[in-house]
């Protein structure tokens, strides 16, 4: 049902009022006005009472510090605040389907401490790696590094060094062998 032209403008004169005064009485009636229609409107969306309520709340709150930018020549007054209402519902809507973070999740907890007796175990080591990794052959070692430390991909490595692909994996098999060997971890 439309509403008489003189009902629209006098609503969109409100809204005026609003933003060119921030004349209070002129909220007040389209508070009034509004409200409940705004509060029935996102019900229908499928708000439950009470964000509903708050929605419609935020709604003419907005409708308070943004009535200056209200063009009559652009939309009714109704349309503007259905509008508003509709965006803020929407908006609620996303914010209701964003996961919340667990605090309990392992993934976002802190490493745990090692003991006094692990960090000198993971020292001592670190010192025989070291020392493996420079008895090998200097090819070997490199190629090691490249591999490992900086996490290259073999044929990133080959077309670094200029070799061919076969030779990297070649010196890598050879070197893990060594390394293997003075670490005590196999043959």
């Amino acid at each position: 049902m439309d509403r008489p032209p003189s009902d629209l403008a006098r609503l969109n004169g409100l809204i005026v009022a609003v933003g060119n005064a921030r004349d209070r009485a002129a909220f007040r009636e389209l508070f009034d006005h509004f409200a409940p229609r705004v509060k029935g409107y996102l019900m229908r969306l499928g708000a439950g009472n009470a964000v509903a309520e708050d929605l419609a709340q935020e709604a003419m709150l907005t409708l308070w510090r943004k009535a200056a930018l209200f063009d009559p020549e652009k939309a009714s007054a109704s349309t503007w605040i259905f509008t508003i209402a509709r965006n803020l519902r929407i908006d609620a809507i996303r914010k209701e389907r964003r996961p919340q973070i667990d605090a309990n999740d392992p993934t976002l907890l802190p490493e745990a401490e090692r003991q006094a007796d692990e960090t000198i175990d993971w020292a001592q080591a670190e010192d025989r790696l070291k020392l493996a990794l420079a008895q090998l052959p200097r090819e070997q070692a490199q190629i090691i590094e490249l591999s490992f430390l900086a996490d290259k991909p073999h044929s990133a490595i080959a077309a670094e060094l200029g070799l061919p692909l076969g030779t990297v994996k070649s010196r890598i098999r050879l070197a893990m062998t060594r390394l293997r060997a003075a670490l005590g971890d196999g043959p």
